[in-house]
């Protein structure tokens, strides 16, 4: 009966249906060819979204929102430019620095390339840089901040797995470094080779004014990660500081934020997060589905029986994401596949907050895989051109992120470093 469930759930992508409503429109298929009653439908849902931190997600999503309109990301990208700018292809390091900056509270890799890219890849080509070049580079920088935290993508890892949020946070600080500095010198050495602009070097005092302006978007980060961290408050709680805090300091420090935009801001980050929360509850209901079903063990089995060797079964696990994360969205991604997959990994003795960073980096490389990443899409449709030059302009950011992959996943330090250090 597995086949109807699959064979739906392909169908609904196909036909480009939103992969909430795929998954729900194959489970519905499964219940009703199977006999089992509805009713299960509603108690599945709810159970997967009536978790504490779950809470979390629509705050941190919110907190982006207010983010961009306040004015906070504005002066991040400011600073960057002052601080990179005078480097040979100065503006591509800044796109690159304030996504490591701004690290993912906008909720995900795709909303970061769409809030980033708007502003930076029109700024880009204004200054000379070639169109595919500005695209790919916008792309691929929008991978880091699901990586650095505060990260909902980790958020989600940990409801799944029962992880605390604060060591996968700690977690993915080394990795997403680690990925921004070689996208840095990836975007440098392009840029040196094509002779992109630069600017003059900007002195101290105006270094010194910029972080004095951009202090208070910096600090909101500092706040969220050391609250989580030294349990002053949970994710939860962290998040509502965040709205709060972006809310002020957007309204009476750098006054962008109004009651009108204020509205609309809610309104959208409400249907972001209703959207992303059916996804959580249909995710639940498939789960419970595969379980029944026994795929989880099948799979397993099949892995392990292909090899025991815990490089192998990793090896096997990362090319499965990478393929997934090409056309699946990385939430929707970790919703099926973590749960599953974590128990694999922790059979041949993989640290489960190691595996965490694994599968979130991969999943959100895959976004900006050719030939259906959906990062390179977004990118594209703003700078408007075709899908297949930013693939080709984006081709040595990839093979970075994937040397960075290789490297994350080989050595567990670069995961466990922090979390051993600063969480007993």
């Amino acid at each position: 009966m597995i086949w109807i469930l699959v064979i739906v759930f392909i169908l609904g992508l196909i036909l480009r249906f939103p992969i909430a409503f795929a998954l729900g429109l194959a489970c519905l298929s499964y219940l009703v060819v199977k006999g089992v009653p509805l009713i299960i439908v509603p108690m599945k849902m709810y159970s997967g979204i009536d978790v504490f931190v779950l809470l979390s997600v629509p705050g941190f999503i919110l907190a982006g929102n207010l983010m961009n309109q306040g004015g906070l990301t504005e002066k991040i990208i400011k600073f960057c430019n002052h601080l990179l700018g005078h480097i040979r292809g100065g503006l591509s390091l800044v796109n690159i620095g304030a996504s490591m900056l701004f690290a993912g509270i906008s909720g995900t890799a795709i909303s970061d390339t769409a809030s980033m890219g708007s502003i930076m890849i029109p700024a880009m080509k204004k200054e000379g840089y070639d169109t595919d070049f500005s695209c790919a580079v916008t792309a691929a920088s929008s991978t880091i901040g699901p990586i650095i935290p505060p990260s909902v993508p980790m958020i989600i890892a940990a409801t799944l797995s029962g992880l605390s949020v604060g060591k996968l946070f700690l977690a993915g600080a080394l990795p997403g470094l680690l990925l921004g500095v070689g996208l840095m010198f990836t975007a440098y050495f392009i840029s040196k080779r094509k002779n992109y602009p630069k600017h003059k070097r900007s002195s101290l005092r105006d270094v010194a004014r910029s972080f004095v302006d951009t202090f208070w978007s910096l600090l909101m980060t500092f706040i969220i990660l050391y609250g989580i961290v030294g349990g002053i408050f949970t994710p939860t709680e962290a998040s509502i500081i965040a709205v709060v805090y972006a809310m002020i300091i957007g309204k009476f420090v750098y006054k962008k934020l109004n009651l009108k935009n204020t509205q609309v801001i809610i309104l959208d980050s409400m249907k972001t997060s209703a959207s992303l929360m059916v996804l959580v509850g249909f995710a639940n209901l498939f789960g419970y589905i595969l379980i029944t079903e026994q795929i989880p063990q099948e799979i397993s089995a099949e892995i392990l029986g292909f090899s025991d060797n815990k490089y192998v079964v990793l090896l096997l696990i990362n090319l499965l994401l990478i393929v997934v994360g090409t056309f699946m969205e990385t939430i929707a991604a970790l919703l099926i596949l973590f749960p599953i997959l974590l128990k694999v990994a922790m059979a041949v003795d993989v640290d489960p907050i190691h595996f965490a960073v694994i599968a979130v980096l991969n999943l959100i490389i895959g976004l900006t895989t050719p030939p259906v990443g959906v990062c390179l899409f977004v990118a594209s449709s703003i700078g408007k051109i075709s899908i297949g030059a930013v693939s080709k302009a984006g081709l040595p950011f990839l093979l970075v992120s994937f040397l960075v992959l290789i490297l994350v996943t080989l050595f567990p330090w670069f995961s466990l470093a922090l979390p051993n250090l600063f969480i007993d």
